[in-house]
């Protein structure tokens, strides 16, 4: 796409609505966070809420965790009215405030230790290379679903202990769930969105009085930690338990898919940077950070004024939502050098896609171990890989990444009969 003019970019901005996007905003929706940050970086939208596109800004909303508050109650209850998906999403940890956020989130974390993560290096290990070997074999690869997505079901399955024969409902209920967090909501995602909810609660009960009976290691076992708190303290509600289960199950699914997905999607289109990756496999490290930065997972976050404020220069009042676009902020050359330039050696590059602040994502660590293993294996794996076909788009605006990508593991000439 040609660089819009100043004029171009003046009308994208003004008539800019988050609920009304069109396919173009979809497949790229860089332009219109660039004509944003430049025209309206604070835009007001037409139902009153904001939208941030600088990096300052969102840092700065990020940071201050009293006045503008993740407490979803007030804001999801026109959206979801008295449904499963009220219920989970008021619950859950990310949609929460201290001292309801502090303390799930401590018992979260207290099973996603270093030391915790890197025994899970093998096994990690072991499904990539699994998957790969599937993959080398047919030649050719959906890069979402038999390779992106099925990294991070087993590895949250493995945290909670979910058994294997149990497994294949889980992304399909996290999509559906997930996607019913859209800006602008269907009647479908809406039905589908709370069947899911239900057929996970009902699930979860199960698994959770079996693991009542028989306890895991808390050390390891997630699952086992929520069920027992922490010790002389309080434990949680069977609600809390519940959903923040689903939460857990649901954060990396997505996100860690499409930080896969996107990342080695994006090294098809800068050659010279997957050359350096080739050559240079210790690259690997940085190569994350960029594809986090250039392509978040998360695009949008959410947040509610608390009292009257402002931000960067303009009102703010009490009750006002503010959307977070970490897509842009990421994107912002205030922070960033020739941000749209996709560079593996990039440095500094302390990107927003795992947030900032007490709600930065307690999993980070973990999904930065999936995708070190998952983009770098493959791509020495399979040096030559290449699109076979055109990549569909996921249609989400707050979760990006694909729903399908074809790909040819190696040229067909070279390909053993």
């Amino acid at each position: 796409m040609p660089p819009a003019t100043a004029s171009d970019a003046s009308t994208l901005a003004r008539d800019f609505d988050l609920r009304h996007l069109n396919p173009a905003f979809h497949a790229d929706p860089y332009p219109v966070y660039h004509a944003l940050r430049a025209h309206e970086p604070v835009k007001r939208m037409p139902d009153g809420s904001l939208f941030l596109t600088r990096f300052r800004d969102v840092q700065a909303v990020y940071r201050d965790a009293k006045t503008f508050s993740s407490d979803k109650t007030v804001e999801f209850k026109p959206k979801y009215g008295d449904s499963p998906l009220y219920a989970h999403h008021t619950t859950s940890l990310v949609f929460n405030d201290p001292p309801r956020h502090t303390r799930v989130r401590k018992l979260i974390a207290g099973a996603l230790t270093a030391r915790a993560i890197a025994a899970m290096e093998p096994g990690l290990v072991r499904l990539v290379d699994g998957l790969l070997d599937a993959a080398a074999e047919r030649g050719r690869i959906d890069l979402i679903g038999e390779f992106a997505s099925a990294i991070p079901v087993e590895i949250i399955g493995n945290l909670l202990d979910v058994p294997h024969a149990e497994r294949e409902p889980l992304r399909d209920w996290s999509l559906a769930i997930l996607g019913a967090l859209e800006p602008s909501l269907t009647e479908a995602q809406f039905e589908r969105g709370n069947r899911a909810v239900n057929e996970f609660v009902g699930y979860l009960r199960d698994l959770v009085a079996r693991r009542r009976r028989e306890p895991g290691d808390p050390q390891h076992d997630v699952l086992t930690r929520l069920i027992q708190g922490e010790e002389g303290g309080e434990q949680l509600s069977e609600a809390e338990l519940l959903q923040n289960c689903i939460f857990i199950l649901n954060a990396g699914h997505e996100t860690t898919t499409n930080l896969i997905g996107n990342g080695l999607v994006t090294l098809t289109q800068w050659p010279e940077q997957r050359a350096a990756l080739l050559h240079e496999p210790s690259l690997i490290e940085s190569a994350v950070e960029e594809c986090l930065r250039f392509e978040s997972s998360n695009q949008l976050g959410n947040r509610m004024a608390t009292v009257d404020t402002e931000i960067g220069g303009v009102a703010v009042a009490r009750g006002t939502p503010v959307t977070l676009c970490i897509g842009a902020a990421n994107r912002d050359p205030e922070q960033f050098a020739d941000p749209d330039r996709f560079d593996i050696r990039r440095d500094p590059n302390r990107h927003l896609a795992f947030g900032f602040g007490i709600h930065q994502c307690a999993g980070l660590s973990l999904a930065r171990l999936e995708a070190r293993i998952a983009i770098g294996r493959f791509v020495q794996r399979f040096p030559a890989y290449r699109l076979d076909g055109e990549p569909t788009r996921g249609g989400r605006v707050r979760f990006r990444g694909f729903a399908e990508v074809p790909l040819e593991l190696e040229p067909a000439a070279s390909r053993k009969a």
